[in-house]
């Protein structure tokens, strides 16, 4: 029966067989080549190769820098390995590593947007490996090496670095010291200790042991308040036996001579050995509060539950994934060589490593966003002693690790392409992999010039208090939470937050504007069948209606709603307070993102079968959207037929459309029907000379709404995009309303837009 790969709680994650097949299916392995630039004519290979290669070939050859400019050097990373130290298996030969190098390159492009490609170098001699990787630096902008025992591991990186002018890192020797220095410094704060005086023991002193030793003295810890340990017991002053350079450098002078001698009454442990090397006798005599970190792969050194039998009040940090406070280097070496790669280091020093370790710590104090909670089936993590590390999904990584890795690389020198606009790289980091992000910086960089005061309908929600609590973080605005003031704030205090000063609390029953808002509404009301009673029962127990009253008189700039109620729902009760925006009609509008191209779809919320008429309107709401968000309109009025063929009588409402938008003089280019390739692709375009689009369309006008809706989720789950929406459009105040059950982010989002006013 084949193995089970099992959790700390015995749950099974996967047999052997499960994992040969996820390597073999479709395409072996983890990795192909896809060309950056089109390949379809013979133009498109003349200019990637000759004659028109020719021309970036002698710029290169005048200045070598411009290889970064029109090459992939500036981002392409070699991951390297001669397989003597493979993940925990040990010394298998350079080809079996492969699937590791591969998937070591798969996680490069996956958390930082760095295009890596594995190198198997099958030696065992040093020289002869130094000599193979040096030649190759013209062609990569960053070496990772990568599962090579020791010794031999830090004679090579410190060769390859003396001898090559790019980042050389070995990632088993630092990114392990950076997690684990992460960690160190939020367990210290939780404890109350002082980095002067925390005592410190590291028990193995192979590649990662080192490597942790001498990162922890260069956040500040004192050569005597740390002993190195091996399998002979204490590295000391004078001790001669198994000794070597890099044992030498961190020999304590100290009069403990096994591990048992150097845990009692220590602050702080490090494992990074083997499976049972911490016994309980052991952790029973560290100090008040311990700190536990049993990094041993994939069986720690004693496990949390050993430990909590032995005392409460450790923190406990391991290597695996099925534990909290997982000292994961993933966390690591992609945004570390992101940050080294961008501002075309020439070598990754400790003050980046520092400024790395440093980065992570900041970021697990900070609130945790839905994906983060999504990724892990639901389980938030809060700042405390079972989350002191950031978790691997978190978005933010990306943005905040690889600008401290940069900025700490221009402050110490070693920088050759320094960053002049730090926020705005943060900006174009977070948009690298979040697109949502790059489509609403500008927005929200608008916003923070002009905050908006916006009402957050279902305030007693958790993922409600964390967007109006991002709202606020990221200087958007006011927001204003409606909902019971008690269960408002036992929610905030049960999620770990603290009621800030500006973010308001409005309990609807209670409002000293009530009977303002009950008499504007059976103003509004009052020919439709509705009582004054049948108002002020409305302001006082529907949410949305009392929101909604906020927005129309003018207490609020804008609302946000949808995370608890149907859409059709929460828009009937907005629309019996707003209006539309006069001479404009009410349209849903939603935002895709897909393989660096936007387009607008519309309507996908509202109309139904839309008349011609319908259709005109949409495309002129859509069209000013699109303008608002900073693209100049292209619309396609979409249909199964393109300018007449085939021909059928659903395509004559687009047709009757077009002419509509003819004798309007509309301000922006359109045309249909037209199927979606031909809108799409230029070249499908091309074929219709007579079309008047001058290129892609990126305004979508869809035939009905059971077309649009099909279309953005096949895009989502078929094509990968990410679907902003739908958008609320033509109503004369701003109010957005979200999918019922949307994250916190998803609700940052649309009060985002809410304060921006897509309508105009």
């Amino acid at each position: 029966m084949p193995k089970q790969g099992k959790t700390a709680d015995s749950r099974p994650t996967f047999t052997d067989q499960e994992a040969l097949q996820f390597h073999q299916q479709g395409k072996p392995g983890k990795l192909e080549i896809t060309p950056t630039k089109p390949m379809a004519t013979q133009r498109d290979l003349s200019l990637a190769y000759s004659p028109g290669v020719a021309v970036p070939v002698r710029a290169i050859a005048e200045d070598p820098g411009r290889a970064f400019d029109y090459t992939t050097r500036g981002n392409l990373v070699a991951v390297i390995s001669n397989g003597t130290a493979i993940l925990g298996l040990g010394n298998l030969g350079a080809l079996a590593s492969k699937p590791v190098m591969e998937g070591k390159a798969v996680l490069f492009k996956r958390f930082a947007d760095v295009d890596a490609i594995d190198l198997e170098v099958d030696t065992l001699d040093v020289d002869e490996f130094i000599n193979c990787v040096k030649p190759l630096g013209p062609s990569f902008g960053g070496i990772n090496l990568e599962d090579i025992r020791a010794p031999d591991c830090f004679i090579i990186e410190q060769r390859l670095r003396e001898l090559m002018d790019i980042p050389v890192f070995h990632d088993d020797q630092h990114g392990t010291a950076i997690i684990a220095a992460a960690g160190l410094i939020n367990a210290m704060e939780l404890t109350g200790r002082d980095i002067k005086t925390t005592k410190l023991v590291c028990n193995g002193a192979g590649s990662a042991g080192i490597a942790c030793v001498e990162l922890i003295k260069a956040i500040g810890f004192p050569q005597d308040n740390v002993i190195l340990c091996d399998t002979k017991g204490v590295i000391y002053k004078g001790r001669e036996e198994g000794m070597n350079q890099w044992k030498s450098a961190h020999a304590a002078d100290t009069d403990a001579r096994t591990l048992e001698d150097a845990m009692r009454g220590a602050d702080a442990v490090f494992g990074l050995s083997v499976k049972g090397a911490f016994t309980p006798e052991m952790i029973g005599s560290m100090a008040a509060q311990p700190i536990i970190f049993a990094m041993a792969n994939p069986d720690p050194e004693i496990t949390p539950e050993e430990v909590s039998e032995i005392r409460d009040d450790a923190i406990v940090a391991t290597g695996r994934s099925d534990y909290p406070n997982q000292i994961n280097n993933v966390l690591g070496f992609p945004y570390i060589f992101r940050g080294a790669l961008d501002v075309r280091a020439t070598t990754i020093n400790d003050d980046m490593k520092v400024a790395a370790a440093r980065a992570l710590a900041e970021l697990a104090r900070e609130d945790v966003p839905d994906q983060v909670a999504a990724a892990y089936r639901g389980s938030r993590p809060k700042y405390g002693p079972e989350y002191i590390i950031p978790v691997p999904f978190d978005p933010r990584l990306i943005s905040a690790v690889p600008s401290a890795v940069a900025a700490a690389a221009m402050e110490s020198g070693v920088a050759r392409q320094p960053i002049v606009d730090m926020e705005g790289y943060r900006q174009e980091l977070s948009a690298r992999l979040d697109p949502i992000a790059g489509t609403l910086q500008r927005i929200q960089s608008k916003i923070r010039r002009s905050p908006k005061r916006i009402v957050f309908a279902e305030g007693e929600e958790e993922q409600v208090i964390r967007a109006a609590f991002a709202f606020a973080n990221s200087g958007l605005g006011r927001p204003v939470l409606v909902g019971r003031d008690e269960q408002v704030r036992e929610t905030i205090a049960a999620l770990g937050l603290d009621l800030r000063d500006d973010i308001d609390i409005v309990n609807a029953r209670l409002s000293r504007r009530n009977a303002e808002y009950a008499e504007f509404l059976y103003a509004r009301l009052q020919r439709r069948g509705y009582l004054f009673r049948d108002c002020q029962r409305m302001v006082n127990t529907d949410r949305n209606t009392f929101a909604a009253c906020m927005v129309a008189i003018g207490d609020a700039d804008g609302m946000v709603t949808g995370a608890t109620r149907n859409y059709s729902i929460a828009l009937e009760e907005v629309r019996r307070v707003i209006d539309p925006k006069p001479g404009h009609s009410v349209i849903g509008a939603s935002i895709a993102l897909c393989r660096g191209r936007t387009v607008l779809i519309a309507d996908t919320a509202i109309h139904d079968m839309p008349t011609a008429e319908e259709l005109a309107a949409i495309a002129v709401e859509a069209a000013g959207v699109a303008r608002r968000l900073g693209y100049e309109p292209r619309v396609a009025l979409l249909a199964y037929s393109t300018f007449g063929h085939p021909s059928g009588e659903r395509s004559e409402r687009l047709r009757e459309a077009v002419k509509i938008l003819d004798k309007r003089h509309v301000d922006f280019e359109y045309d249909g029907e037209m199927a979606a390739d031909v809108a799409l692709n230029r070249d499908a375009m091309a074929a219709y000379p007579f079309c008047r689009l001058s290129g892609p369309a990126n305004v979508l006008v869809m035939p009905a709404i059971h077309s649009a809706s099909i279309a953005t989720k096949m895009l989502q789950e078929l094509g990968g995009s990410t679907v902003i929406g739908p958008l609320l459009v033509g109503l004369d105040k701003p109010v957005q309303i979200v999918s019922l059950g949307a994250t916190d982010s998803d609700i940052v989002n649309m009060a985002a837009l809410a304060a921006y006013n897509v309508s105009g």
